[in-house]
């Protein structure tokens, strides 16, 4: 919708043949065989045919809804409706459930993550999260008392990124479990694991251990 409701393209049928979107993909009014279609349409129709008639009409039925602030910005900022919204949230509100991950209400999100807030992962298949704690604690100096009582100094800090960013991205574990453990928030864990996202280079070592 994007380059339509910034008036890039004058209307729907001009944005169905815009080749820099993946929407005229989905249509195939446009070539572009590395795109992936199948996935997306699947959840339209059982021919490509009539899944691509139904979701060109779903498209057009959210042309008249404008801006969906729902949709926009981080996880907390979407969970929330928008940023009036987040502004309007009282001190102490750090645990409205939210994910980057998931576009949609914060009932949505719950919902929608209720499958993977297992606290023991399945046998076999993840290293125990008390074990990437213990090697991100060893690479920083950092001692288990600072990383439970919020502390800011740089060690700490790039530590709980570091724990966050491994446990998260690198190995699945539920945000809210990584928070708990930490004794953060929801926000404060998805934050950390972002900035530890963009100093991988340092966690590169520990990743894949």
């Amino acid at each position: 919708m994007n380059p339509l409701r910034a008036k890039v393209v004058p209307d729907l049928r001009a944005l169905d043949r815009y080749p820099w979107t993946g929407h005229s993909a989905l249509l195939g009014t446009v070539a572009r065989p590395w795109q992936s279609t199948r996935d997306i349409l699947t959840q339209f129709g059982a021919s490509v045919a009539r899944a691509r008639r139904a979701y060109r009409a779903f498209v057009a039925a959210g042309v008249p809804l404008g801006h969906r602030p729902e949709f926009q910005g981080g996880g907390l900022v979407r969970s929330c409706g928008g940023w009036a919204a987040v502004a309007a949230l009282r001190r102490g509100r750090e645990a409205f459930l939210s994910d980057e991950r998931i576009l949609g209400s914060s009932e949505f999100v719950e919902a929608a993550r209720k499958p993977l807030m297992a606290t023991t992962p399945p046998s076999g298949l993840r290293r125990p999260l008390v074990e990437i704690v213990a090697q991100v604690r060893k690479a920083t100096g950092c001692s288990p008392a600072a990383l439970r009582h919020g502390s800011r100094v740089a060690r700490v800090a790039r530590a709980r990124e570091g724990i966050a960013c491994l446990a998260l991205e690198g190995k699945g574990y539920a945000g809210r479990v990584v928070a708990g453990l930490l004794g953060v928030g929801l926000p404060s864990i998805y934050k950390a694991a972002q900035r530890g996202r963009a100093a991988s280079d340092g966690w590169n070592a520990l990743r894949y251990r």
